[in-house]
């Protein structure tokens, strides 16, 4: 786990750049930002840049031919060896993002690379680099009193509150590319893969996080998707095999597939189809999955917001199912011509 709690900053530059496609251009600093004349803007900064990294998700640097063909991989590497370099090497990182901002979307904005001492990495402590960027600007008021009345303006800035995008290189596993977390809190679409895909090239590390996000994304998919061209399946049956998946998930530590499997699927057949249905998804999809982790809370809660546990019924209802899927049974009424579910129940709240 990365805890960010205890990190300090000890240099900072600022560096402007812009859309290429619109030949917007890139402004760079030439210094970094004296931290000892300005040591009350350390603790606004460390908030802005770190407080967004909690319980995120964990990357190493990657690309499709050799990893020490990633660019930013070898920026990263060069301040790590050489913290005198650093302004040098923040001024590559502006060039290659600018070559990256190529989409049309792609908003001009300052972009930040700071150095940090202080984080922690699995209980051992270790150096970081932070690359942000702020796109977008919020106007603030400012009251301003002459002695006898207030007069009010307006100044255009960034919200502290709302880090756009922005990524933490722990100094560790050099070798496997690092450890990154990355965010990016604006770009959606086309354009959001010029940040973590055109310009830092991740991809998922082989943690726990992973391993159960991964899990549960395929476990969605053949329930939704391939059960139904296997087996007579109902809507009610799929939400009880997704309820039974979540709750597994939610009620272990630990996963071991076996017990996984027979826990939501029981039946042989079905258990054998989704093997095979897991095997050709994971090689398509490009995913790590392993058969025993630990399993991460993180990943739960956030794939549970996918897992729809709803029957919809025309416009008229919506049903929500959370358990026993024998407490409700589904008919045909032949005089009114429509379908309807019969649900039992103990009491009404």
């Amino acid at each position: 786990m990365l805890q960010l709690d205890r990190a300090s900053l000890t240099k900072i530059i600022v560096h402007r750049i812009g859309n290429k496609t619109a030949d917007e251009g890139y402004k760079f600093s030439e210094h970094t930002i004296d931290l000892a004349q300005n040591a009350d803007m350390a603790p606004v900064l460390l908030s802005y840049f770190l407080k967004p990294f909690v319980n995120v998700p964990l990357y190493n640097f990657t690309h499709v031919n050799r990893l020490n063909q990633n660019e930013v991989y070898n920026i990263a590497a060069d301040v790590f060896g050489n913290p005198r370099g650093f302004v040098k090497s923040s001024k590559e990182l502006g060039r290659l993002l600018y070559e990256c901002s190529v989409h049309p979307k792609v908003k001009d904005g300052e972009l930040y690379v700071a150095y940090f001492k202080g984080c922690h990495y699995e209980n051992k402590e270790v150096d970081a680099i932070g690359i942000f960027k702020s796109e977008n600007k919020d106007t603030f008021l400012k009251p301003d009193f002459d002695g006898s009345d207030y007069r009010i303006s307006s100044e255009e800035g960034t919200n502290i509150n709302k880090l756009d995008k922005g990524c933490i290189i722990v100094n560790t596993q050099h070798d496997k590319g690092y450890v990154v977390a990355v965010i990016d809190n604006i770009s959606r679409g086309n354009e959001a893969q010029y940040w973590k895909d055109e310009f830092l090239n991740l991809r998922p590390a082989n943690d726990n996080y992973h391993f159960t996000h991964n899990y549960l994304d395929t476990c969605k998919n053949f329930v939704t998707t391939q059960l139904e061209q296997e087996y007579e399946v109902t809507k009610t049956d799929k939400i009880d095999y997704l309820n039974r998946t979540v709750d597994y998930f939610k009620g272990n530590e630990t996963f071991e597939e076996d017990g996984f499997l027979e826990s939501v699927f029981g039946d042989k057949e079905v258990i054998k189809s989704f093997k095979k249905f897991k095997d050709v998804y994971a090689s398509e999809a490009g995913l790590e999955l392993d058969t025993e982790f630990d399993i991460s809370s993180q990943a739960v809660k956030k794939q549970n917001r996918v897992f729809k546990s709803v029957l919809k019924l025309d416009k008229n209802f919506h049903v929500y199912i959370h358990g026993d899927k024998s407490l409700i049974e589904k008919g045909y009424d032949a005089k009114l011509g429509k379908s309807y579910y019969k649900i039992y129940f103990d009491e009404e709240t």
